[in-house]
């Protein structure tokens, strides 16, 4: 199964087609002529880092991110010496990957914990002994807000705006956003937060996804194909060229469904929705 090749501004993120293992997703990758892939530590790290980096070096693909870093809420000190310890050897990864962009998921409140105050403040105290060791190997974090149904458990960033608050005390070749449209959809406050992040250069990381109802349990796994549910792409694809992004966007799909299918076939269904659905309406 072939096709016409793929827009060049697209990227597949690992996880959408996560039952291809990666020789087989480099292969249908060119394939599909698409140039980007956005990378996972778990099933790199079991392909093993630098075998992937030959890999999908030697296909001529683009690694447009490694996901993810980040858990960086923890108040106890072994705790957070272990996640600042697993964070930096993320931006190793992502090094010897060859991208420029580790995405953080920041993390949720600590058991027994109330205060997202002070888990988002120890989170920018981490950026702060992170950043300086991942921009002296030329990788740029970025911070990803997550729908605020994750804030307990997975991340206490929610909005943009808290996202660049994190940031803003760095340099933005340091410390940028990730920005997900199934995290962001329903906030009308990102259009203006995303010019703000594109002319001060920290829009490192743009990735697609629908949201559909119901969600399954936990929602975790209920990111829907592009055009399944309430997104309005197209006004997104606005946003983007308004805030000046020229760099790739990433499809990140967790889902059941698509999990249980043909990989190549849902690859060829992803392209093929991203042309219509997101790049068709304007």
């Amino acid at each position: 199964m072939k096709g016409p090749a793929a827009p060049a501004d697209f990227s597949i993120n690992q996880m959408t087609v996560k039952q291809l293992p990666l020789p087989e997703l480099v292969t249908a990758c060119a394939d599909f002529g698409i140039r980007g892939v956005g990378l996972w530590r778990e099933p790199v790290r079991a392909y093993g880092v630098r075998a992937a980096a030959d890999l999908v070096r030697a296909a001529g693909l683009t690694v447009t991110t490694l996901c993810r870093g980040g858990f960086l809420t923890a108040a106890e000190p072994a705790e957070r010496a272990r996640a600042l310890a697993d964070n930096r050897a993320a931006v190793d990864e992502a090094a010897a990957l060859g991208t420029d962009t580790l995405v953080l998921v920041c993390g949720g409140l600590p058991p027994g914990d109330r205060d997202l105050p002070a888990a988002r403040a120890r989170v920018g105290a981490a950026l702060a002994e992170l950043a300086p060791y991942a921009a002296a190997r030329g990788i740029r974090l970025a911070v990803e807000p997550l729908h605020p149904l994750y804030a307990a458990d997975r991340s206490v960033v929610s909005t943009l705006a808290q996202a660049l608050a994190l940031a803003a005390p760095f340099p933005a070749e340091q410390v940028g956003v990730c920005v997900d449209t199934y995290h962001l959809w329903w906030d009308d406050t990102v259009p203006d937060a995303l010019v703000r992040a594109g002319a001060a250069g920290r829009l490192h990381a743009f990735q697609l996804a629908d949201w559909t109802t119901p969600l399954p349990h936990g929602a975790l796994t209920g990111r829907g194909q592009l055009g399944d549910g309430a997104v309005d792409f197209p006004h997104w694809r606005r946003l983007l060229r308004r805030a000046g992004h020229t760099g790739p966007v990433e499809v990140e799909l967790f889902n059941d469904g698509l999990w249980a299918r043909d990989g190549r076939e849902v690859l060829a269904e992803t392209v093929a929705r991203y042309r219509q659905v997101y790049e068709g309406g304007g």
